[in-house]
Order: C-alpha cells, then sequence, then structure tokens
C-alpha cells in the first residue's frame, strides 16, 4: 500500500500532524485490524490448549 501523507506543521517546520485520503486512511485501518486478528491468533495458538469444533460448541452450549 502506498500512502500520500499531507504534514501540517508549526511555524518552525516541526511536523505536528498527518492528513491522508479518507481511502487510504480506511486501507490502513483494516490493516491494522487484521494485524489485531493475527496477534490475537498467534498469543491463542501459542497457549497450546485443546480445542473444539464450532459445532461441539453449540451443542454444548445448548445444554445449559
Amino acid at each position: 500500500m502506498t500512502l500520500h501523507p499531507q504534514y501540517i506543521t508549526d511555524t518552525s517546520g516541526k511536523k505536528h500532524s498527518v492528513v491522508l485520503p479518507i481511502k487510504e486512511y480506511n486501507l490502513l485501518l483494516e490493516e491494522l485490524e487484521e494485524l489485531e486478528d493475527i496477534k490475537l491468533y498467534d498469543a491463542v495458538k501459542a497457549k497450546n490448549e485443546s480445542s473444539i469444533s464450532f459445532e461441539q460448541y453449540l451443542k454444548k452450549r445448548k445444554k445449559k
């Protein structure tokens, strides 16, 4: 993904803010959400716990 940022600076030229086209901003948010999902998946896998299928979970839940 190529970003086209525009910077807002103060009178001394120090960057304070960034402006992105909304399409690029939304794509960036999607990428961050995907990365968050991957990190969560990796954390769960690292626990090396046993798992059950979604169907088994639903059956177990109905019994309660």
